[in-house]
């Protein structure tokens, strides 16, 4: 039986073609919903499936119904995660964009960081009665990232730069009416019928002025592979924007520095902002950037890249190098691809690690903790292992 088990498997992994051969080891018979798995295959990996670029069907363009059923026989035969990668083959393989192009199609694609990554590199061919189901797709993904990080997001940065929130001057509109009352339980007078307290606590109101907040720089490159970071990135943005406590700002580059800072009220927003593709110098963002920092203790840098450099590589690795020496927190997070592999210039991650900064890809759900660690001042770079390692997927991962 388990003989027969993964000979099927096998036919479904091989195809109509394996079939004959497959018979001479057993029964590798499939079944009514193993006939739906086979067909659903091979429409778009046999050579001869009707989406396969052999066959003409694409090129000439499946006609919608078609598309829709082979979607809904997909959703309904395989495993969500599955479905994400035949989808994307789909795409790359068989030149289906009618999957992003229709607004119908877009109603039954199940979704996933990578397809929307896709969908950002072409937003500009997307038809007009394609781009408000194209805004809801997007907006599904970025609503589900933001439930995974949004909450941790925020007690990490509060426990971190609140941490000395309280101050020894009294001040009654800064008083800490819940500390001050649950410290002093302990006297209360039954006589007066309420608390005589021994000791008040106030909030330190300096944490609010403006000379005092943490700044927090997000470099993104904006380059054709970093569609999956660039989603992950927009979506802290605004989390980070959102708080009164911090400033952020929010800068794009390819050849070009763009800043969308002010696009950071909306995520779905901030994301259309970005032009994926394009060459790519990170050197003439990083100083573009430098601006921003006013007190440089108080500054955390991200570069968000693959470094591949088109610029000026020694000039880049001067600028990171007198950033850091200067004061500011730096970090290089690295692209990531396929659901969590790095993709980046080695030879270049390792000069700028070779700098103190530390330089890796991070899962995405250890954003709050990288957070938190690197407002502390903690040492990231001997912890780099913590934040690469595997964790359970993100939302369409």
């Amino acid at each position: 039986m388990e003989n027969a088990a993964r000979l099927r498997r096998w036919r479904l992994i091989l195809g109509q073609e394996s079939q004959q051969r497959l018979e001479g080891m057993g029964d590798c018979s499939l079944g009514a919903q193993g006939d739906l798995m086979d067909q659903a295959l091979a429409a778009i990996y046999d050579r001869t499936g009707q989406f396969s670029q052999g066959s003409g069907g694409a090129g000439k363009g499946p006609s919608n119904p078609q598309i829709s059923k082979w979607l809904g026989d997909v959703r309904s035969l395989f495993d969500k995660e599955l479905v994400t990668v035949i989808q994307g083959d789909a795409m790359t393989r068989c030149g289906l964009q009618q999957l992003i192009f229709e607004p119908e199609l877009l109603e039954d694609l199940e979704p996933d960081v990578n397809l929307a990554a896709t969908i950002l590199l072409l937003k500009d061919q997307i038809p007009k009665r394609s781009k408000e189901s194209v805004r809801a797709f997007i907006k599904k993904i970025v609503e589900e990232i933001n439930k995974l990080l949004e909450q941790d997001i925020r007690r990490a940065v509060t426990a971190a730069v609140n941490r000395r929130q309280h101050s020894p001057i009294p001040s009654a509109s800064a008083l800490d009416y819940k500390r001050t009352i649950a410290r002093n339980l302990k006297n209360y007078d039954p006589s007066l019928g309420t608390i005589v307290p021994e000791k008040f606590w106030f909030f330190d109101r300096t944490t609010a002025t403006a000379a005092n907040k943490w700044t927090v720089i997000l470099d993104i490159d904006q380059s054709g592979s970093m569609g999956e970071s660039v989603i992950y990135s927009s979506v802290m943005s605004c989390i980070l924007a959102s708080m009164a406590s911090i400033r952020t700002r929010v800068v794009a580059f390819d050849t070009n520095v763009v800043d969308l800072t002010d696009k950071c009220e909306d995520p779905v927003d901030l994301l259309y902002g970005f032009q994926l593709g394009g060459g790519t110098d990170i050197d003439k963002s990083v100083a573009y950037c430098q601006q921003f920092v006013e007190n440089p203790r108080k500054t955390l840098f991200f570069l968000i890249t693959d470094l591949e450099e088109g610029g000026n590589r020694a000039a880049l690795l001067r600028r990171l190098e007198e950033m850091k020496s200067g004061g500011v927190t730096v970090i290089v997070l690295l692209a990531l691809a396929d659901g969590g592999r790095t993709y980046c210039d080695q030879q270049m991650a390792q000069r700028v690690a070779g700098l103190g900064i530390p330089c890796f890809a991070c899962n995405p759900q250890l954003l709050p903790r990288l957070l938190e660690r690197a407002f502390r001042g903690d040492d990231l770079s001997s912890c780099r292992k913590e934040f690469e390692k595997t964790g359970s997927k993100a939302p369409g991962a």
